[in-house]
């Protein structure tokens, strides 16, 4: 029996249980009741919770959990029965359940333009829907596990930008009537995973959109999906879609991967992303964590009677001169310049005429402060003894000394060297928006910042400052600008990914020149573990210019590499993992 708009009225305030779904596969003539039911995701199983008539039996079928993967239960209506059956080994899971019917859906009123929807087909389907899930601090998936579509198994779905080609997005759907020939004919949503660099608006509510429409074309009358209890902007997607709260509840397995789920909160999930990333590494291999300023991203760590400070990836390391040769851009230059590096020329900034003396010998110049971080204060590709005078006032707000540095056309490549050895590349770009025809570059910038701030906890955000707008200027725009449907547009000059640029990985193809560079400065300012700035016609060229190196790099930045394990590596050479 089909679930009309008037009987979904009446099945709305029951939660689903063994004895409902029995009752309702009574209603429909000559269809066999499905058993007890488990779904492989690719990740782990969803367990069907109401199809399994003894909570004993849904409890051991969860203690047999494979190793690395993650089982869900759903839709239990009592967890305390099932719970019971092993205390010690699951757990509730802090979600709730949200339900959409179908009868109370609205169709977009606009649509998003610039990526394709379709679903994962092969091998390198597969291989970006796992580079998202990294991304996304997410459990990858193994498609040779996955139950048969034509088994009731699940559907992924991909967002694939139009201009480039790169995945952008993912969401997986569970189609229930052919899972387990569910009377009331539900669907499910799994794993919707956006990628944090992506600058095109609505990607993640266009996939649940999409996986609405799929199913509703299909017969099917709801969605349910599980969302964490404080995800707050998800619920406001949710909410805004039609989604409303179920009462039912999800129980999973006690694992390393459910741990901050069923501890809760400790002391280091105050830390960002730079200093929890090395953290939870150190905690992989037992080595002990004290928490000493989450907001300043210290804490200590200690093994084996070896005891390190850090603050994110700055140790002890790391010598007080050392970091000073970083800090002061000036003695930077200078240590690699006696290396035989190359770089561009430099001076401080002095009076308007000096200034302007340097500009007509360069013709383009960046402005920065001496000592500065993040990209603070930093301008590029002034072009005119105005634009450098006023620069030089902004960046003179975080040091008074201001240096002015010939401008070297290029990509801005970040190479991470620990132990004098090279671990990651990336190009790194600057913060960009893509129009839609709809909303001002204002409004784009401030839709993408809250992505950005959304992916990086709070790290990484396009700052409506005085450099965004110069660079809207240069570019005939303001914030009150509308950019035409599919149009990029770069809002700053600087790829910082604190003021919203975005990395890609170039490890694999990093010239050899590079990686040799990059070593050679590290040991010319004898530091362990340092982010180096070139800029570069291409990373797999060996023309460079060096700009800047960082002592305190973001290692949680160059993601897949193995950034967090080379870095604890360094500091505790026997926690090494063999074999």
């Amino acid at each position: 029996m089909r679930a009309t708009a008037y009987n979904q009225r009446l099945l709305r305030g029951q939660a689903p249980s063994y004895e409902r779904l029995q009752a309702r596969f009574a209603e429909e003539r000559g269809v066999k009741p499905s058993e007890s039911l488990a779904v492989h995701c690719g990740w782990g199983r969803l367990l069907i919770g109401h199809t399994y008539p003894d909570p004993a039996v849904l409890a051991d079928e969860l203690l047999s959990e494979r190793p690395g993967e993650r089982d869900i239960a759903l839709y239990v209506a009592a967890p305390q029965q099932v719970l019971a059956q092993a205390p010690q080994q699951l757990f509730l899971d802090p979600s709730d359940t949200l339900r959409l019917w179908f009868s109370d859906y609205r169709p977009a009123r606009r649509g998003f333009r610039g990526y394709r929807i379709r679903r994962a087909q092969n091998a390198a389907d597969w291989q970006a829907i796992n580079c998202l899930y990294q991304m996304r601090g997410m459990l990858p998936l193994d498609p040779a596990k996955l139950t048969p579509r034509h088994q009731g198994g699940p559907v992924y779905w991909l967002a694939e930008d139009e201009d480039s080609g790169a995945v952008i997005g993912s969401v997986m759907g569970l189609n229930h009537h052919k899972a387990f020939k569910d009377p009331e004919n539900g669907s499910s949503l799994w794993c919707l995973a956006v990628d944090p660099r992506c600058s095109r608006p609505g990607v993640g509510e266009v996939l649940v959109r999409h996986l609405i429409e799929h199913f509703m074309s299909r017969g099917l009358s709801y969605l349910d999906l599980s969302v964490l209890h404080d995800n707050r902007q998800a619920k406001g997607l949710y909410a805004k879609l039609g989604f409303r709260e179920l009462q039912t509840f999800s129980i999973k397995r006690k694992n390393s991967i459910n741990q901050p789920l069923f501890l809760g909160p400790g002391p280091e999930a105050e830390l960002n992303p730079y200093a929890r990333i090395i953290v939870d590494e150190a905690l992989r291999r037992g080595i002990e964590v004290q928490v000493d300023d989450a907001e300043a991203g210290l804490f200590t760590l200690s093994h084996g009677g070896r005891r390190i400070r850090c603050r994110e990836s700055l140790t002890d390391l790391t010598s007080a001169v050392s970091m000073t040769l970083c800090q002061d851009k000036r003695l930077t230059h200078r240590a690699l310049e006696r290396a035989g590096l190359r770089l561009p020329a430099q001076r401080l900034a002095g009076s308007a005429e000096e200034n302007a003396a340097f500009l007509a010998e360069h013709g383009s110049l960046v402005v920065k402060p001496v000592d500065g971080e993040q990209g603070q204060g930093v301008a590029v590709d002034l072009r005119s003894p105005g634009e450098v005078q006023e620069a030089i006032e902004r960046a003179r707000v975080f040091d008074g000394r201001v240096l002015l540095e010939s401008y070297h056309e290029g990509f801005d490549l970040r190479i991470l060297v620990i132990g004098y050895e090279v671990v990651a590349a990336a190009i790194r770009r600057p913060a960009e928006v893509v129009g839609d025809g709809r909303h001002s570059i204002g409004d784009l910038i401030d839709a993408q910042s809250r992505r950005r701030q959304a992916a990086t906890g709070g790290e990484s955000r396009i700052p409506k400052d005085a450099e965004t707008l110069r660079t809207l200027h240069a570019a005939g725009v303001d914030y009150d600008s509308i950019l035409p449907a599919g149009k990029r547009l770069a809002v700053r000059k600087t790829a910082n990914l604190h003021t919203g640029g975005s990395l890609e990985d170039v490890t694999e193809i990093l010239h050899p020149a590079l990686a040799e560079a990059a070593v050679k400065a590290a040991r010319a300012l004898d530091i362990p573990v340092v982010g180096l700035d070139l800029l570069v016609p291409a990373a797999d060229r060996p023309e460079h210019v060096f700009i800047e190196a960082n002592e305190r790099a973001g290692l949680a930045n160059h993601e897949p590499q193995p950034t967090a394990e080379r870095f604890v590596d360094l500091l505790f050479p026997l926690s090494q993992v063999t074999g």
